[in-house]
């Protein structure tokens, strides 16, 4: 049975992030993308000019039509941009109860423009963790959520990423990619086990929309896999081998996007 990935997401006119990239993922995981649209963000490889949000109510509006018709294997959920659509959203995941909902909590753009509101992140932390099966915060999005400092060493990820489940997230995927490196460390504080995942750091500056196409692939992939530890490993190969064949795009004067086909187009 082909699965059924649903993102609720902002869009990206560059195609290298967001929505457009979302539905890449689903497709390169072999499953059947569907999109619910959250913003219409103007931006490219370069920044963002402008975002223009979609009325809460519409995005209601959207769910519910969808939802009442298709079923929905996994949810990846990406910008939310203010604390209306937060709760949107969330009243939403409360009255249909998809499965495998992963929550990338978008905050700010690589170009380091930011994407959610700051009064929203408390929305994102109170209505919107307690209601997903994953989050997936790098280390900076990781202590807005916690109103803490962003932590500098790999040795303080579990305690951060329980810290996280403490919140409410049923399990989280700390990224450490901040950290430097030639390797990059996440860890995955999932059903009662903290695994330390290692893997390398590849040398493109060609890495616009890794968040976004990482969280996508994980739900695509647990749609397909007995487990989260599964989804997830696999996700992280997946995004290697996109972001070593990223320089093959040419796209933009700026942090390209990582080649989402890399393993189908010759």
């Amino acid at each position: 049975m082909i699965r059924n990935v649903l993102t609720i997401a902002g869009t990206d006119p560059s195609g290298g992030a967001g929505v457009q990239a979302d539905l890449k993922a689903f497709s390169a995981h072999e499953t059947y993308g569907m999109s619910v649209t959250t913003a219409l963000v103007a931006q490219t490889t370069t920044g963002v000019s402008s975002v223009h949000e979609v009325p809460a109510g519409f995005v209601t509006e959207q769910l519910r039509t969808l939802l009442d018709d298709v079923r929905v294997d996994a949810v990846k959920i990406g910008m939310l941009s203010d604390a209306a659509i937060i709760g949107a959203v969330a009243a939403e995941l409360e009255r249909y109860s998809p499965p495998n909902v992963v929550l990338d909590p978008v905050m700010v753009a690589k170009s380091g423009d930011r994407l959610l509101a700051g009064e929203a992140v408390l929305a994102l932390r109170d209505e919107l963790l307690p209601r997903v099966d994953l989050i997936t915060p790098n280390l900076p999005e990781a202590a807005d959520l916690l109103g803490a400092e962003e932590i500098t060493d790999v040795g303080e990820m579990p305690e951060q990423a329980a810290r996280l489940r403490e919140l409410g997230a049923a399990r989280v995927l700390l990224k450490g990619g901040h950290l430097g490196g030639s390797s990059s460390v996440d860890v995955l504080d999932a059903d009662g086990a903290v695994e330390s995942l290692r893997g390398e750091r590849v040398d493109t500056r060609n890495d616009h929309g890794t968040g976004c196409t990482l969280s996508a692939s994980i739900a695509a992939l647990r749609a397909r896999r007995p487990d989260w530890s599964t989804a997830v490993r696999e996700a992280k190969e997946y995004l290697s081998g996109a972001l070593r064949a990223a320089d093959q795009l040419e796209v933009g004067n700026g942090h390209g996007p990582v080649h989402h086909f890399y393993a189908w187009w010759g």
